[in-house]
């Protein structure tokens, strides 16, 4: 059981467990930047800012696999699968699902 974080309307509310909870938990870490934050430890959060700017040959496989070790340090996520880049300019797109232990839920991503 954890709090629940609405972010639409940015307020902390209520309480989230089982599918809710990872959900919260994998978005969570992937908008948190892995190192820059000392409250977490060096586990936790993603790695994709120095990603910025590389070319898509380079990036795409690299945001996978660091989207993946970033929510496999979560023990519900079982694995992640089905990624989908699209470049929008300057911002790259990414959709993909995630396995949990408590099903399955599509994630979406920007950087």
């Amino acid at each position: 059981m954890t709090f629940f974080l609405d972010k639409d309307a940015d307020v902390v509310w209520g309480m989230a467990d089982g599918y809710e909870a990872a959900r919260q938990a994998a978005w969570l870490i992937l908008h948190t930047e892995r190192y820059r934050y000392s409250i977490y430890s060096f586990d936790y959060g993603t790695e994709l800012e120095s990603l910025k700017g590389r070319n898509d040959g380079f990036l795409f496989p690299e945001i996978k696999r660091r989207v993946t070790e970033a929510l496999l340090v979560d023990d519900r996520i079982i694995e992640t699968s089905d990624f989908v880049f699209q470049r929008r300019k300057s911002r790259v797109e990414v959709q993909f699902t995630v396995h949990t232990v408590y099903g399955d839920m599509e994630m979406e991503w920007e950087l």
